[in-house]
């Protein structure tokens, strides 16, 4: 026994000896697994302050920190690392109990505890009324907390973690109270009230109060007062505001902006450019309302000059920005470019209403974009040496003016401008060609499929693939345009609903995303689309069009919402991010850019050595497009293989038979696409 137990130690030295030494020749490296989940939330907006214990709880920009009024110290919260949703609408501390109650937007409820731990309470969101839920106010008393909502009283045992009682009083409750015993419940018609010993759930033993204290229903607002100076001197990070209408990924910086305005609606949203690189955000926009004399709010696009990177413009409800290492330049408005308001020029509020909803730029440097409801320009290019061409077609006349939903402009590999209007009265979606001032493509009011099904449309964003098609989301499913239709002189407009097979013994297939509402679209290394719907979360499709690889909802996943607003893609690290109805959050993807020619110092694996207990998928990285790899044994015995996604392979750590491989070193050999050799590189695992 004695030998065995020294020749298993001596494996075991000899194991961690090999690793060791082997991880001396590779690269340390911090970087997010493939699969994880990130939120970037705002805690700018302060909202409510309540003090629980040794801390502080903030709610900003309905979301949540907390500040250690001991050791100083700030926690932020979110829905991926420890709350059960997102938006937040209400918070309040029960000193009994020693927990505070979460009230989200959706009516869901956490509540969460100086340890911060989370116990969800959604009986509440998932119970199915004919009732409206909205919740007017919050009491605390005892060990109970209070809703006031229109349809009666909802109390929570903030002890026993419940929601102990509900009274439907079929009023609407705006505040309640607690005095001598007595629940005073006020009304739109005056106040009612019950014994706290009588059973408050059957309605006859609630009555109308003739006399009740004065105060009753003040609330204090203590905390705010005393702290809300402190408040103001933290600094929790993370951007200024949950909006992300509209977002690129450019030079290793993610450009967002709000969004806000279109022809279904103007949600006001602070004119802001939030941008984040390397883990912090910084911002532009602050200054230019004051410096323009006139609104900044809803920018509706951005992007970045290729030529120039400290180079951006924005645009949107109240016209076309210019912003140069970090400054803000110019404004391009009614007085100094072609632009023209679709009020008027001589209206009071011309400059409040210089629509903008769309940019480009084209690899040249050239700046395009489309002024929606213009008097008089349509198409305009802003050159990269400063000069102004415009084009008219009346195509897009609409009666007095331009379309007035003209948007999301796309500068394609052929030269050709793309752009939508988003719009009920004519939505329509273009292919401009610049140089002979005509249309290639239009599809107004009306697109055909191959089968020759007509379809009433609205078309919300497009897409260029890696071959050169052209996609077109819109609220009644996902089409393309083969490159091959997209030259002048072209007649078959056309349109593909790419069919996928059922699988199922059948001769039947379904369209491709068919009937879904897509909002947005975004396209990866490996070829695959990323596709952002209205209601129904985010979807990853195959480059080859026939599998869904992901769909991602609130109910399968961490992202925020199923409600999402923009797409953007780090091809280098393979981040996805989501912009959401209610902030922006992302995804470690399997896809990254690929390398031209795959090299031993830049083709890695992590984790590397892989922990004992991960169960996660180990990422290689580095690699040429569709490569090939193999992992083996040290003695050469295949365990797995596969192919790249774009410049990236995943392996779950296990065999071809699906067993976890066992503890050593394990080579990663890769060729190229067409079979030429490429590098060995090796990780190591440890069970």
């Amino acid at each position: 026994m004695m030998k065995n137990f020294h020749k298993k130690e001596n494996n075991r030295f000899s194991m961690r000896f090999l690793i060791g030494a082997m991880l001396c020749l590779v690269p340390v490296f911090s970087i997010a697994q493939t699969g994880s989940w990130h939120a970037y939330m705002a805690y700018y907006d302060v909202q409510q302050i309540v003090k629980g214990g040794d801390r502080l709880y903030i709610r900003a920009s309905n979301d949540l920190y907390s500040y250690n009024l001991n050791d100083q110290t700030i926690t932020t919260y979110d829905k991926i690392r420890q709350l059960s949703d997102a938006g937040i609408s209400r918070i309040a501390w029960n000193p009994t109990a020693k927990n505070l109650l979460i009230l989200y937007d959706n009516y869901n409820i956490d509540l969460l505890f100086p340890d911060d731990e989370v116990f969800n309470l959604g009986s509440y969101y998932l119970k199915t009324m004919t009732q409206e839920k909205t919740v007017n106010n919050i009491y605390v008393y005892d060990q109970y907390i209070y809703l006031c909502t229109t349809f009666g009283i909802i109390k929570v045992n903030m002890q026993r973690e419940e929601i102990a009682e509900s009274y439907i009083l079929n009023q609407n409750i705006e505040a309640v109270g607690v005095s001598n015993g007595q629940l005073y419940a006020k009304t739109a018609t005056g106040v009612i009230s019950g014994s706290l010993a009588d059973n408050l759930i059957d309605p006859h033993n609630w009555s109308d109060a003739i006399d009740y204290p004065a105060d009753i229903f003040t609330s204090s607002n203590a905390d705010w007062e005393e702290y809300h100076d402190l408040v103001a001197t933290l600094q929790p990070g993370g951007p200024q505001f949950n909006n992300f209408g509209a977002m690129r990924f450019k030079n290793g910086t993610l450009y967002t902006v709000g969004a806000g305005y279109n022809c279904m609606a103007e949600l006001k949203r602070p004119g802001r450019i939030q941008m984040l690189q390397n883990g912090e955000w910084s911002f532009l926009g602050e200054d230019v309302a004051a410096k323009t004399g006139h609104w900044f709010e809803d920018v509706d696009d951005i992007d970045v000059d290729p030529t120039d990177p400290n180079h951006i413009f924005a645009s949107g409800k109240t016209g076309l920005y210019e912003f140069r290492d970090g400054e803000f330049v110019r404004e391009y408005t009614i007085d100094n470019s072609p632009l023209t308001s679709t009020l008027g020029n001589t209206h009071a509020q011309a400059k409040d209403y210089n629509l903008v909803e769309g940019l480009s730029f084209d690899n040249d440097g050239n700046l395009w974009l489309v002024n929606a409801g213009s008097r008089d320009k349509y198409i305009l290019e802003l050159t990269k040496e400063g000069e102004w061409n415009t084009w008219s077609p009346t195509e897009l006349f609409n009666g007095k003016k331009a379309l007035k939903g003209m948007q999301k402009v796309l500068c394609d590999s052929r030269g050709y401008i793309w752009f939508v209007n988003y719009h009920w009265e004519v939505p329509s979606f273009y292919c401009f060609d610049p140089v002979s001032g005509e249309f290639i493509k239009k599809y107004v009011n009306e697109m055909v499929n191959q089968d020759g099904v007509a379809y009433n449309f609205t078309p919300s964003c497009l897409l260029e693939d890696l071959d050169n098609n052209i996609w077109v989301g819109t609220n009644m499913g996902l089409f393309m345009i083969e490159k091959e239709k997209i030259v002048p002189g072209n007649d078959d407009h056309t349109l593909t609903q790419v069919k996928v097979p059922r699988n199922d013994g059948s001769d039947f297939a379904d369209y491709l995303m068919g009937s879904e509402v897509i909002a947005c679209m975004a396209i990866d290394d490996a070829g695959r689309k990323w596709i952002g719907s209205q209601t129904q979360g985010v979807y990853l499709i195959s480059a080859d069009n026939m599998e869904e690889i992901h769909h991602f909802t609130t109910s399968n996943s961490d992202i925020l919402s199923n409600s999402i607003e923009s797409l953007a893609l780090d091809p280098l690290t393979g981040e996805v991010f989501f912009g959401t109805s209610v902030g922006l959050c992302s995804y470690i993807s399997d896809a990254t850019s690929a390398v031209t020619e795959m090299k031993k110092e830049n083709v890695y694996a992590f984790p590397n050595p892989v922990p004992s207990g991960y169960n996660g998928l180990i990422t290689i990285r580095g690699l040429s497009f569709d490569a090939d790899v193999k992992i083996l044994t040290i003695s050469g015995r295949l365990v797995a293989q596969g192919r790249s996604n774009g410049g990236t392979f995943t392996w779950n750590g296990r065999d071809s038979q699906g067993r976890r491989v066992a503890s050593g070193v394990y080579m990663i050999a890769t060729a190229t696409r067409d079979g030429k050799a490429g590098v060995v590189s090796k990780v190591a695992v440890v069970r």
